[in-house]
């Protein structure tokens, strides 16, 4: 998205106007930043974060194209707003021609609010890795430059931290073929974008998406991570779902019921392997993230991927609380309460019959091969 690709309200120079009509040439339809990003039901995203009432905290990443970065966390449970922005550099209210030109210091960035009672920043964080090229030092795909280059701003010693092992964990399960080297910086600032930026992906679908396919960034992120899971992981119909689940199973998923504590099939699983949803197959958590919470029920720390699960509000009982449900199962799965250990101090509560336990050694026969590396 560097200077030679531009709102239609800026810059048209001919060689701008001739790439965007190059890249326009691309189908749209079948590129792996599906329209899963856009999701539809209640969050709390917010469209001014000053208003927002419950605990909000700050994830700041730089990974070449800003559109392409902001698009992926929009509509996400827990997200309270994506700005796109500039970050990391001396020089005060950077315009978009001086940062795209590499005239400044700063690199392209967006900037999140999230509710961490929702949402961890290690969450974020792992949406992050699966957007762009961690061993470019050069740039970002198409766009060339520092500007480019990728960097996560920490804004505290714990988020430092989380980086510092997820980096850890990615060089030992060798997702990539280079070292990653995504610097870690201590945060110092961040400009919004111009208006014309924000929401991109919203405002002018069609040379975003031909951008993310034409650049090189769709064919990447589908050679390194698992894509276009809508497609394969479904939600069969009622009557399906009625023969092949219990009763037990049935209901807690499409009702809303809750097993019986400590009475559960999960709650003291120890064996290594992933846990999926009992309705889609999508994958959810890993026994890597469980923990004995001491519930009665099976808990994790965080899911595999933030953007397979949705969290809606739950008012019933007289009380507030965050559901969690499998997005592509749309099924019931449990709660999410925020006193679970660190780094991410949530508690992920899950009912044993909205999941199905895949052992590590039947994971790769069963179709869950590219989810192995969770458990290294």
């Amino acid at each position: 998205m560097s200077g030679q690709i531009a709102s239609k309200n800026n810059m048209k120079s001919l060689s701008k106007i001739s790439l965007l009509a190059i890249l326009s040439l691309f189908s749209f339809g079948n590129s792996s930043c599906s329209k899963a990003e856009i999701k539809s039901g209640d969050s709390v995203k917010s469209n001014n974060p000053e208003e927002y009432s419950g605990k909000k905290a700050y994830a700041t990443f730089a990974g070449g194209c800003f559109w392409c970065i902001e698009a992926p966390f929009e509509n996400i449970d827990g997200v309270i707003a994506v700005i796109s922005g500039y970050a990391g550099g001396k020089e005060k209210n950077p315009t978009y021609e001086q940062v795209s030109k590499g005239q400044t210091s700063h690199r392209e960035a967006v900037q999140i609010t999230f509710d961490p009672d929702v949402i961890s920043y290690s969450e974020l964080l792992d949406i992050f890795w699966q957007q762009f090229d961690p061993t470019d030092d050069g740039g970002s795909f198409y766009d060339r430059g520092f500007q480019y280059t990728s960097a996560i701003f920490y804004h505290d010693n714990s988020q430092r931290d989380v980086a510092k092992a997820s980096i850890q964990k990615l060089e030992k399960a060798k997702i990539f073929q280079r070292p990653i080297v995504t610097p870690l910086i201590k945060f110092s600032n961040f400009y919004p974008a111009e208006d014309y930026h924000q929401n991109y992906y919203q405002k002018n679908p069609s040379e975003y998406y031909a951008y993310r396919k034409g650049s090189g960034r769709d064919a990447f992120i589908a050679q390194h991570w698992p894509v276009k899971l809508e497609e394969k992981y479904k939600k069969p119909s009622d009557a399906e779902l009625k023969k092949r689940l219990t009763k037990l199973q049935y209901d807690v998923t499409m009702h809303e019921a809750t097993e019986r504590a400590f009475q559960n099939e999960y709650n003291g699983n120890k064996e290594q392997g992933i846990y999926v949803c009992i309705v889609s197959g999508a994958p959810l958590f890993s026994s890597e993230d469980k923990y004995e919470s001491y519930s009665g029920w099976p808990s994790f720390t965080k899911p595999i991927d933030a953007r397979l699960i949705d969290k809606p509000t739950d008012v019933s009982f007289g009380m507030t609380r965050v559901e969690v449900r499998s997005k592509l199962g749309n099924s019931h799965l449990g709660h999410v309460f925020n006193d679970g250990p660190q780094p991410t101090n949530l508690r992920y509560c899950m009912n044993s019959a909205a999941m199905r336990f895949i052992p590590k050694k039947d994971m790769e026969k069963e179709g869950y091969g590219a989810w192995l590396w969770v458990l290294d």
